[in-house]
């Protein structure tokens, strides 16, 4: 699978000519391109050039004589850096890549300034939402999963049943304009993927990431995603009180609703979905993580059949919840649960 927008650096000499010779004449022999004048002035002291394609497909490229905050580990001095969704011109095939935050800001922040217009422009409606739109734009415009992930915020409602667009999107762009995940925002935009196809089932689970680091957040804790335990795998969230320093992991699983899945009622849903990943992820862990259960994806009636029912699942401690954008969120749990979410979930029912 392709992997979100990052740069390629070309730590070289670059000139007007060697952009054009290198660079725009293999585009353009190859798919037909423009090279413009950037949008938005490039950053201080550098050049810079938009190609367009005729595909569709565009690609920045700026330049500069003395790249003076360079990515960590690299060196200063004459350096191009290049970002696109497009073919890679072969003068920059061996070249290192590098995410939105590793490049210096200047670069980064013209390059967004560039995408997102671009994108807001195909994408009107993004124009509601700029907090999901700067956040997801290394997906929202990549090579394969542009249309994709589009789509999926545009036609799915993120992935959330029973709910309009707007009202879905304004869940998310909530969440988003707290700012907690914007240090982790390469890997954090990364887990709704860069499938040409949208995959529902991917891209619902990821939400469910977003919708658990904003219960944790608001029930009070400091969070950080992706952290490494002895098995080697990898929980989603350590989740941490900083009043008393006391510190918890977390994982977050997201069973699909019954259409289209083999389990036949929503409990039994459940109830596999929690069986999968406590023979996997959780049981290699060896306990100690509390498992959170997105039910989001269900309809109401499904909902309403497990709240009603509050069946048991394969591994304690667990909060078993829906968050439905407006309405808000609620839920059970099940064994003595460490993290305290009753202010952020309702667990009265």
């Amino acid at each position: 699978m392709a992997r979100p927008l990052r740069f390629r650096r070309a730590p070289r000499s670059w000139s007007e000519g060697a952009v054009r010779g290198e660079i725009k004449r293999p585009l353009d022999e190859n798919l037909g391109a423009t090279a413009r004048t950037p949008w938005f002035a490039p950053p201080a002291s550098y050049e810079a050039r938009r190609f367009e394609m005729d595909d569709g497909s565009i690609a920045l490229f700026c330049w500069t004589d003395d790249d003076a905050d360079p990515p960590e580990g690299t060196s200063s001095g004459p350096t191009g850096y290049w970002i696109g969704n497009t073919e890679t011109p072969s003068a920059l095939w061996k070249t290192d890549k590098y995410g939105f935050d590793e490049v210096p800001y200047p670069v980064r922040r013209w390059t967004e300034r560039e995408l997102l217009a671009g994108l807001t422009d195909e994408e009107s409606w993004l124009d509601a939402y700029p907090h999901i739109a700067w956040f997801f734009l290394p997906v929202l415009c990549s090579k394969d999963g542009a249309d994709s992930t589009r789509a999926f915020f545009r036609d799915h409602a993120a992935g959330f049943p029973d709910t309009d667009r707007e009202t879905a999107l304004s869940f998310l762009e909530d969440i988003l304009r707290r700012g907690t995940l914007d240090p982790y925002r390469s890997v954090m935009a990364g887990k709704l993927g860069t499938s040409p196809h949208v995959d529902l089932v991917r891209m619902r689970a990821a939400i469910a990431e977003y919708v658990a680091a904003d219960v944790l957040v608001r029930a009070g804790y400091e969070i950080t995603p992706e952290i490494e335990v002895t098995t080697g795998h990898s929980l989603d969230y350590r989740a941490a009180d900083p009043d008393t320093g006391e510190a918890f992991l977390v994982e977050v699983t997201r069973p699909q609703p019954v259409a289209g899945r083999a389990a036949g009622t929503p409990i039994a849903a459940v109830r596999d979905t929690v069986e999968t990943k406590t023979a996997g992820q959780l049981e290699a862990h060896g306990g100690g993580a509390t498992l959170f259960v997105d039910c989001s994806s269900f309809p109401d009636d499904d909902w309403r059949s497990v709240l009603a029912e509050r069946p048991e699942v394969d591994h304690r401690p667990a909060v078993v919840y829906r968050a439905r954008p407006g309405p808000g969120i609620e839920g059970y749990r099940l064994g003595s649960v460490p993290v305290d979410v009753g202010d952020v979930i309702d667990l009265s029912s």
